[in-house]
């Protein structure tokens, strides 16, 4: 499959990506809030619940999975991968390793997983996957984010981002821009306007093509400190001012990631963008984890007889945000 046909799937209207790829020490932290056992099979559990939710293709297109996902079972023993593809879902895997501290540079943090990465996603691509993911991210402080953490993320994103290119992959590049701290608006545009710029020099420094990428922004939004918050009309305004100023026109579209952001709030603010410029020059849609997630977590509970509640309300959820993809989204909607 031709990664332009990948893209194309990906963002097919009315459709997002699900973010099912934590690291195992952040679903365990997740699973330890609500006390649920933090086991391997409740990992496998929960995914199952999350991938097997009945009609979920009509609202997500791709899944982006967490590596030890690509091997395990549904419930009717089918690896969940191979699922995810009957019903016309695309795989993809997170394929960075997690953030370290940056050496030199501290409070802040580098990501680590260019090691072997071709050899890895030779064998993702063989299980399954067609797309990958690769975050970094970005402190706002009056210290950060310092030049150097600007230019060697954005390196290592573009060197990622030419490795999936190169293995037949659809790299997502996500440059979070971290919601943490008592910074303002127009602090997180100055900072965001930085980061791309970076990202976007490093990307066409590497040769990566924009036409066969999928970026994962932030919104532009205040620290979650500041207590007065954005309306979503303000919230798109400044978000979309900022990718107009940053983001070529090539790229085919731009999911958004939720970064803290409730559930509400991540599809209200989704909505008004799309309200806001119903034809802008990308596609615009999600790509969350949380904002998907809590809800129907907290419902199931790590019990088996809650699978079918917890599936009703993360299909629910997923049908929000389809419809703020579409700009259709409307508060009176939620339940």
């Amino acid at each position: 499959m031709s990664l332009s046909t990948i893209t194309e799937k990906l963002l097919r209207q009315g459709h997002g990506l699900l973010a099912a790829d934590e690291s195992l020490q952040t679903i365990h932290k997740r699973f330890a809030a609500l006390g649920i056992e933090q086991t391997e099979e409740n990992r496998r559990a929960w995914r199952d619940l999350l991938v097997t939710t009945p009609n979920i293709s009509e609202f997500i297109s791709g899944v982006i999975l967490y590596e030890e996902t690509l091997e395990q079972l549904t419930d009717e023993n089918i690896r969940i991968p191979e699922f995810l593809t009957q019903v016309g879902i695309e795989v993809g895997i997170k394929v960075d390793q997690g953030t370290k501290p940056f050496s030199g540079h501290s409070p802040e943090l580098i990501t680590e997983g260019l090691d072997k990465l071709n050899e890895r996603l030779t064998r993702y691509h063989d299980l399954g996957a067609t797309f990958a993911k690769w975050r970094a991210v970005y402190m706002i402080s009056s210290t950060t984010p310092s030049d150097v953490t600007l230019i060697e993320n954005a390196r290592l994103l573009a060197r990622y981002a030419l490795a999936c290119q190169e293995a037949g992959l659809v790299p997502i590049v996500e440059p979070e821009v971290l919601m943490d701290g008592d910074h303002d608006v127009a602090t997180c545009s100055q900072v965001t306007e930085k980061v791309l710029h970076h990202v976007f020099e490093n990307l066409h420094l590497y040769h990566v093509a924009p036409e066969n990428i999928l970026l994962k922004p932030s919104m532009i939004l205040p620290g979650k400190n500041i207590k007065l918050r954005p309306t979503p009309e303000a919230t798109a305004h400044s978000t979309l001012n900022i990718l107009r100023r940053c983001v070529p026109v090539a790229v085919p579209g731009i999911c958004f990631l939720s970064g803290g952001q409730s559930e509400t709030d991540a599809t209200a603010n989704l909505n008004a963008m799309k309200q806001i410029s119903p034809n802008p020059p990308w596609k615009l849609s999600f790509s969350y984890a949380r904002a998907l997630q809590n809800s129907a977590m907290k419902a199931w509970g790590g019990h088996p007889k809650n699978k079918q509640l917890a599936q009703t309300i993360f299909s629910n959820r997923a049908k929000l945000n389809s419809l703020a993809s579409q700009g259709l989204y409307k508060p009176s909607m939620e339940i």
